[in-house]
């Protein structure tokens, strides 16, 4: 009996063993992430410590600019559809927002939304941009509405995709982020990355699974292995806050505000969508009704249409 035991048990630590191998995942420096996901018109800027990873593309003489703010885990690649309508007539930047994309960890472990804020506009001096319009999914949304409160003088329009903000109840949370929020599992998952595991929250926050190529797989996959990634989703996950308290200043917004949304999202419901559309004052609430929470890149010719809609009605008042 013992020598059956110990056969099994040595059978379980190979299969183990095999598993840890297969999903072995190291960090990865950024130079060798560069190749494929900062081709041109990608440029680096020095600020805060990082070199930020972004792109300024279209009309350069159009004022205001268009801003897109990319969600938790995502890159500024989330928008290439988007500045493929957009840029033939406007000004587009994006960025990878530090934690994420190529622009890697903040040099420090303070992820709150504060933060995010004072790198935005930092960013935007930068820039010299005295103002933009800003866009912004999940969390992209947030940081968008939380600088139009804090710093009203440098938005002069909001387009929320999905946004986050409000106290909210998800019919489904991708596992990646199940598990960047578990302590016992954080240190395991810097070293251990199944692409399977990539797969499949990727799947989630798509309306139709069906939509997501190997490439997109690829590209969430290699860029949350950039050095210092997984360590600063836990981090910036845990620091998160979405409570009444908070959500009630998303009311002392003024400026003309687009909210889209995915009707399939079940991260966050669509009842948040009406919220932003009922406490924003005159804003325009769009529901896609087959998309999920990542709409503007699920579907961008769709949803862009709708920005260049508003955009149209921005220049003729």
């Amino acid at each position: 009996m013992r020598n059956i035991l110990a056969g099994a048990a040595l059978a379980v630590l190979l299969l183990l063993a095999l598993v840890v191998g297969l999903a072995w995942a190291p960090d990865r420096p950024v130079d060798d992430l560069k190749a494929r996901w900062a081709t041109p018109p990608s440029v680096f800027v020095p600020l805060q410590g990082m070199n930020v990873h972004l792109r300024d593309e279209g009309v350069a003489g159009d004022d205001p600019p268009i801003l897109l703010l990319h969600g938790t885990s995502a890159s500024l690649h989330t928008w290439d559809g988007w500045v493929h309508a957009l840029a033939p007539t406007r000004r587009v930047i994006r960025v990878d927002l530090p934690g994420f994309g190529l622009t890697g960890p903040f040099p420090h472990d303070d992820y709150h939304v504060t933060r995010y804020v004072a790198f935005v506009i930092e960013l935007l001096d930068s820039l010299e941009v005295p103002s933009a319009i800003i866009a912004g999914n999940s969390f992209g949304g947030q940081l968008a509405w939380e600088l139009a409160t804090a710093a009203p003088e440098r938005v002069a329009a909001l387009i929320l995709v999905d946004a986050a903000g409000y106290p909210m109840a998800p019919e489904s949370i991708p596992i990646g982020f199940r598990i960047a929020l578990n302590p016992y599992l954080q240190h395991v998952v810097t070293r251990v990355l199944p692409r399977r595991m990539v797969e499949a929250s990727v799947h989630d926050v798509y309306g139709d699974p069906a939509r997501v190529t190997e490439e997109l797989v690829d590209r969430y996959y290699e860029l949350a292995l950039r050095e210092g990634n997984r360590r600063a989703l836990g981090l910036r996950l845990e620091q998160a806050v979405n409570h009444e308290a908070r959500a009630a200043r998303i009311t002392t917004i003024t400026q003309p505000t687009l909210v889209l949304w995915g009707g399939r999202d079940r991260l966050i419901p669509t009842a948040n969508a009406s919220r932003f559309a009922q406490d924003i004052a005159g804003s325009r609430l769009v529901i896609f009704d087959g998309l999920g929470h990542v709409a503007h890149e699920e579907d961008p010719e769709a949803t862009a249409a709708a920005v260049l809609a508003f955009l149209d009605e921005l220049q003729g008042t």
